[in-house]
């Protein structure tokens, strides 16, 4: 290689590399100051650092053979910046491929104002919901972080308060506060945290949530605290039926309750992009699913809607979780009593039966099992579906490929077509479902395809996803 061509490249770096360092403070002032959520095809830009802006632009590789750099999209940016927005999501990836082609005879500022009208001088309707976490476990401190770090300019989801029962240890809240600090799977806590022993409080990236001791559900004041109209969200598993779980409402200041796991009875189970239209202001006891069940559903109603399911199998590959033993030792169980990280170990699944709840037309059509493997998080749905039309590998790949792109299901499902991905490189994805695209298998009516999914963040993104929907935290997204 010449040294022009060498030079070229790396001059080409520092250019891209410039224009991310001068993106992030136009990123984080439409946040803060507008609410305006920015992302480049479906990846968030706010908070994030310059290499992941730029990997985020890489990306579009994958789905436009163009491609896509920062040369294109701060331009668009610059237009933002200038324009009197209200909340709202907007895409500047797919502002600028649509631009490109287009062919439209506008300049960039037109283009894009007459793309953003929706947006513009459009005002806030948000008002502060106040969200308590009872427990705070793998996802109550995933979700904690998610919440905080959307708390944009202080309108919609603010955490409040986390329910906990006090531990052994003096120092009880500075270990609640280090657990929220430092994970082994997810990294290091994107912030500052500080704890407040006096006040009994953990103090993040601004943030002040009480750290309140209970030992039942029904016995607390959260108005002492400032606490009103608090939505709930159960993390223990501890409760899953309706009566059990409105002991929740018994509390002051509580006024609805979500539970982070498969609801019993009649509690709805809520997937949130296939059935959040189920939601009333009525409800007051909500199940936010499982995360194989958010992985599987979008995925499935996606197919069934354009090729029709006949019938199927669902094999979960799933990272083993707090219920099974380290070591063997003792489980009610079949088989989980066995060491996790030692063994993979066949267990039942109720997913493939929560289907039906979010999909009634899917009932009796799909059967399921699981295989508890030795990795912490990121786990596997296997989909062995009979459809009612013929298709080929092509054809199905590239019908899911707009689906995640394009449909309104693309928060719930993404896609790869990555030869070389493994499980760790789905940790920290924000979606329910990624699509392994060169895995899929298609024979005339019949196929496999290989679903990964972050079983803990791409399920906590999820339930929040559901909290902003409850608290009625809807942002219009753009392009439309």
């Amino acid at each position: 290689m010449s040294s022009e061509k060498r030079d070229l490249h790396f001059n080409n770096w520092k250019h891209r590399e410039a224009l991310a360092e001068s993106m992030i403070p136009m990123i984080g002032a439409l946040y803060r100051e507008r609410n305006v959520v920015t992302s480049v095809f479906g990846r968030p830009l706010v908070n994030r650092s310059v290499i992941a802006i730029l990997k985020a632009h890489r990306f579009v590789k994958q789905v436009d053979e163009a491609g896509l750099s920062a040369v294109d999209t701060y331009p668009i940016l610059k237009v933002l910046e200038s324009l009197e927005l209200g909340p709202s999501r907007i895409d500047i990836g797919k502002l600028a491929v649509n631009y490109r082609n287009s062919g439209s005879e506008l300049n960039i500022e037109d283009y894009v104002k007459s793309e953003l009208a929706g947006a513009i001088q459009s005002e806030s309707n948000f008002k502060q919901q106040d969200v308590v976490l009872y427990g705070f476990g793998r996802i109550g401190r995933l979700l904690a972080r998610i919440l905080i770090e959307k708390a944009g300019g202080g309108d919609g989801l603010r955490l409040r308060a986390i329910v906990v029962r006090k531990g052994r240890a003096k120092n009880d809240i500075a270990k609640r506060a280090s657990l929220l600090r430092r994970d082994s799977v997810h990294g290091s806590f994107q912030g500052t945290i500080a704890i407040d022993e006096e006040g009994s409080a953990i103090i993040a990236n601004g943030n002040y949530i009480k750290v309140i001791y209970s030992d039942s559900p029904d016995s607390i004041d959260y108005t002492e605290h400032g606490i009103n109209d608090a939505l709930i969200v159960d993390n223990t598993g501890v409760w899953r039926d309706e009566e059990s779980l409105s002991m929740h409402l018994k509390s002051k200041g509580a006024a609805r309750v979500v539970l982070t796991a498969p609801g019993k009875g009649e509690i709805k189970n809520i997937v949130f992009g296939v059935n959040d239209h189920l939601i009333t202001p009525e409800d007051r006891v909500l199940s936010a699913a499982s995360c194989t069940t958010n992985a599987i559903t979008p995925v499935l109603k996606a197919l069934n809607d354009e090729y029709g399911v006949d019938s199927g199998h669902v094999e979960t590959v799933h990272a083993y979780t707090n219920d099974q033993n380290l070591i063997d030792n003792y489980h009610p169980g079949d088989r989980r009593g066995r060491g996790a990280a030692l063994n993979m170990v066949i267990t039942e699944t109720g997913a493939a039966k929560a289907v039906a709840k979010a999909l009634p037309e899917l009932e009796g059509k799909l059967t399921g099992n699981a295989i508890r493997v030795p990795t912490p998080n990121v786990s596997m749905a296997i989909l062995n579906l009979t459809l009612n039309k013929n298709s080929t590998k092509e054809e199905l790949n590239s019908f899911l490929r707009e689906t995640a792109l394009h449909s309104p299901l693309r928060k719930q499902i993404d896609y790869v077509n990555s030869p070389e991905v493994v499980s760790s490189d789905f940790v920290g994805s924000r979606h329910a479902a990624v699509v392994d695209s060169l895995a899929t298998i298609v024979s005339d009516n019949r196929c496999v395809l290989y679903i990964w999914y972050d079983n803990e963040f791409g399920y906590s993104c999820q339930v929040v996803r559901m909290l902003e929907h409850i608290a009625n935290i809807t942002y219009p997204a753009f392009p439309d």
